[in-house]
């Protein structure tokens, strides 16, 4: 039986610490701050970030470099007999595809790259799911196989409390922007599958909260096949507001009786291009093996 390792980025919000608590491993993303080079979670905090980003500073996300993806590797391999490596989804960003062909070039039959389109706490469900199939014994490419197998049964929404900063990063025009401002819009997005896409306009907080919660109502009873099945795994993300976070909690679970909501910050990759004050629900069907 094959001992395989795990690995993810720091996307998935799994902590360096908590990494080590489960037995996974944490490469962590790469910024360009005011062109400085900083690491998620090693040599940049979440109060750090924000800070900078408060501040108007100059703020660009990188991908792990092909160097440093095989150096961890290696290391890792020394160890384990495969491992298998869970990036954000490629539809985000490029560095699964760079991942995947390092690995093809160089670590045929003993790393796995998964691309099954995750982000932030879908991302880290993945990582959870892929340790216990570990456990159980699976290999490398079944723990891959799998992922891949279930990869669009996750669903997220994101409302926005601001859209300066997809207006700083190019991803609405000013125009729109200005607009949404002056008509105090709350701008609620989603990620099923490959992309972020426009999902609805809120005129308040409280009505971006409804749209999210009867949206994943939905979902749940037309894809993950109703409430009461109990087959779904429910978490929730935020961007600095951890008063609002824990409101929002409290709201989601009295929302959906019987489940328990994980909560987690939205990785730094993702809260640079939304910002601070977000609020996200978000749902990944569980996998039987």
């Amino acid at each position: 039986m094959s001992k395989v390792a795990i690995v993810t980025d720091s996307n998935s919000g799994i902590t360096q610490a908590q990494a080590k608590d489960l037995g996974v491993y944490v490469i962590p993303m790469p910024f360009m701050i005011d062109g400085k080079e900083y690491f998620e979670d090693i040599n940049l905090t979440q109060d750090e970030f924000y800070k900078l980003l408060g501040e108007d500073a100059s703020v660009s996300t990188s991908q792990p470099t092909p160097d440093s993806l095989m150096k961890t590797w290696d290391n890792i391999l020394k160890d384990f007999d495969q491992l298998v490596y869970i990036p954000m989804s490629s539809g985000l960003s490029g560095s699964c595809q760079s991942a995947y062909m390092v690995a093809v070039q160089f670590y045929e039959g003993k790393v796995f790259v998964v691309d099954n389109q995750r982000i932030s706490v879908t991302q880290r469900q993945s990582v959870l799911d892929a340790l216990e199939m570990a456990q159980k014994g699976m290999n490398g490419e079944e723990i891959r196989n799998k992922l891949e197998e279930v990869k669009f049964e996750s669903s997220i929404y994101i409302m926005l409390d601001t859209l300066y900063y997809l207006k700083k990063g190019g991803r609405i025009t000013p125009a729109a922007a200005a607009l949404g401002t002056l008509l105090r819009l709350k701008p609620v997005l989603q990620i099923q599958g490959e992309k972020l896409d426009a999902f609805a306009k809120a005129r308040t907080s409280s009505q971006g909260k409804t749209i999210m919660i009867n949206a994943m109502k939905k979902d749940f009873e037309e894809r993950f096949g109703g409430m009461d099945k109990g087959d779904v795994w429910l978490a929730g993300a935020y961007t600095f507001d951890k008063d609002s976070a824990a409101e929002w909690k409290k709201e989601v679970e009295q929302a959906f009786p019987g489940y328990d909501m994980h909560l987690d910050p939205l990785s730094l990759s993702v809260a640079c291009h939304i910002g601070p004050g977000a609020l996200a629900i978000a749902a990944s069907r569980k996998i039987h093996v």
